[in-house]
């Protein structure tokens, strides 16, 4: 557990998640073929990828972590 008054900020910056409302622009290769491409793991995330990111940083596993941005976009911003 944290210190008493001890907050902890932390955000999840994840990519396209694999939901019904990214298949959208899946089904238009104009504008998900050059994304896709840009993307090392040249793929969406699944829902559940993202959501073992948030269980993590609301754990004891992350309690010295604060301030911190997390990146789970598929290589996104490795380029």
């Amino acid at each position: 557990m944290g210190r008493p008054g001890g907050g902890r900020v932390n955000c999840v910056a994840p990519t396209y998640v694999n939901t019904l409302m990214s298949n959208v622009t899946a089904k238009e290769p104009e504008y998900f073929d050059p994304w896709m491409e840009a993307t090392p793991m040249r793929r969406m995330a699944e829902p559940e990828e993202i959501g073992s990111v948030i269980l993590f940083l609301a754990s004891d596993a992350s309690s010295a972590m604060t301030g911190a941005v997390v990146m789970a976009d598929c290589g996104y911003t490795v380029w």
